[in-house]
């Protein structure tokens, strides 16, 4: 049977999902957005269905994805709630709004689903966190909402109460890499590269390394130790940035992301 998705907003996330699911044949694809220029690529590309108004979206969709940002978020859901039904699964990616607050501006008519993605979605690599613990969720929900992230990368089941820790360390962690990617072309300038090839290098650097990590039987940890030879140049740079609390900066950094959307969240 298919199911019919529709994408309240269709910026980098809704339209990055959009194109992950565009070649299932048991999806059909529908999306508002006041971008209308937008929607009509979409559609040309992908076969999205536009529609004029958020309201005729939920009319027509059994599963509705809610991709605008977190301000807007409140009007939108009251907008659309006189539409929803008990079979509608509703499913936000809008950062730090919590499943209560959801429940409360549809009045509780339908099951919702939170998710966060993170970035790297953007080129089918995201890794997102997918709370189901909405007790109103069909078992057929509980399966396809998994189904829909995992077009665009790896989706965790995860309860609400570890979204915290997993903005913390996922969600904002696309950032702590592209600090210390930069970091990293920085040096490679100052020892002589030009600023093209140290980019260059430092992005294949990463990639390489995540692809091993990924494809490896052996721990970080161990893969680490392969690298460090004793006596050698790598052991020297790792003593340094162990004396200069490293690992507890980024540890403590973590847990400031994860303690400001705790703020957010109240």
């Amino acid at each position: 049977m298919t199911k019919k998705l529709g994408f309240i907003g269709v910026g980098n996330m809704g339209s990055a999902i959009i194109k992950g699911l565009a070649s299932r044949d048991d999806i059909q694809l529908h999306g508002f957005d006041l971008d209308k220029e937008s929607l009509a690529k979409l559609g040309k590309d992908y076969g999205l269905v536009s529609h004029d108004t958020a309201v005729d979206l939920v009319k027509a969709c059994d599963y509705i994805v809610l991709a605008v940002k977190p301000q807007h978020a409140e009007p939108v859901v009251k907008e659309v709630t006189t539409e929803l039904k008990s079979s509608t699964c509703f499913i936000s990616i809008c950062a730090g709004i919590t499943q209560a607050k959801y429940e409360d501006w549809t009045e509780g008519k339908c099951p919702v689903v939170r998710v966060m993605p993170n970035t790297p979605a953007l080129v089918a690599e995201g890794v997102a966190a997918i709370c189901l613990d909405d007790k109103k969720l069909t078992d057929d929900m509980k399966v396809f909402v998994p189904e829909v992230f995992e077009s665009i990368g790896q989706s965790h089941i995860l309860p609400e109460k570890l979204f915290d820790a997993f903005t913390g360390v996922i969600g904002s962690g696309p950032a702590y890499v592209f600090y210390f990617m930069e970091a990293m072309i920085e040096s490679g300038v100052a020892l002589g590269l030009t600023r093209p090839q140290a980019a260059e290098m430092v992005k294949g650097l990463f990639l390489g390394s995540a692809k091993l990590a990924s494809e490896s039987d052996y721990s970080v940890s161990e893969l680490r130790e392969m690298v460090t030879s004793p006596g050698g140049t790598t052991i020297r740079a790792l003593m340094h940035f162990d004396r200069q609390a490293v690992r507890g900066d980024i540890i403590d950094g973590v847990f400031e992301s994860y303690m400001r959307s705790i703020e957010l969240g109240e």
